[in-house]
């Protein structure tokens, strides 16, 4: 087995952003390790997919065991996997909060642990993970609460994490995106959610997928929120 190649992990990585960086991934030459409830199996042999839920601790330690054993390595893991459920604060239910919780914490912190510690192995990693721009730029008529606890719980962890591996060769980044269009907006809401940006329209898949490239081709960058978010966290 050829461990030359350098090794990606994304999760949430069925649709949308996530399959967009699997592909952007792949024609970088990256192996990538993709993972998602419903991800199908590729006939890539560069590509292993591995279906699951990542709030789970049992996905996690699947995913990177797999992943050694058929990639030898682990040089950056894409926290993309991510749920938004928009209710007014009060609506949210005990049900709510545990779905929310269970994908954009726990689905951060069990992977990037073990993944962590395989970049440790080797001197050398990068984890970045996505969360939004509503972290730091909440919208009226937008209610985010659940975002902002979670997501930005992952912008503080970064920075901690950035920090505390920076001498190990470990670089932890994040990108906060605006309003993407993907799978999760239907078309007919475009115009709208367009409006909700400074710059007057919604972002595009490719945007995320630019930012989180440049954040892994970047190595003396760690510790940084870079906001894709058509103005949204700079004022309106």
């Amino acid at each position: 087995m050829s461990t030359s190649q350098k090794v990606v992990v994304v999760t949430g990585a069925s649709q949308g952003i996530g399959a967009e960086l699997v592909n952007a991934f792949r024609k970088l030459d990256y192996r990538v390790v993709a993972t998602a409830r419903s991800v199908k199996p590729s006939e890539d042999p560069n590509i292993l997919t591995v279906a699951g839920d990542i709030g789970e601790p049992a996905t996690a330690q699947r995913v990177i065991r797999e992943a050694i054993a058929r990639f030898g390595r682990i040089d950056t893991l894409v926290n993309n996997a991510g749920i938004f459920v928009a209710k007014p604060f009060t609506s949210y239910t005990a049900e709510d909060y545990a779905k929310v919780t269970a994908v954009n914490l726990n689905g951060f912190f069990f992977i990037t642990q073990l993944a962590i510690a395989e970049m440790e192995k080797h001197g050398s990693g990068h984890v970045v993970s996505i969360s939004t721009s509503l972290v730091d730029h909440a919208i009226d008529g937008v209610p985010s609460v659940l975002a902002s606890l979670t997501k930005g719980g992952l912008n503080a962890a970064t920075k901690s994490l950035a920090i505390e591996y920076a001498k190990k060769g470990i670089r932890a980044n994040a990108v906060a995106p605006g309003i993407i269009k993907s799978p999760m907006h239907a078309e007919e809401t475009h115009a709208a959610l367009g409006a909700l940006h400074p710059v007057g329209h919604m972002g595009e898949m490719s945007d995320i997928v630019n930012a989180v490239l440049f954040l892994d081709s970047a190595p003396f960058v760690t510790g940084e929120i870079l906001h894709v978010d058509g103005g949204q966290s700079a004022g309106h």
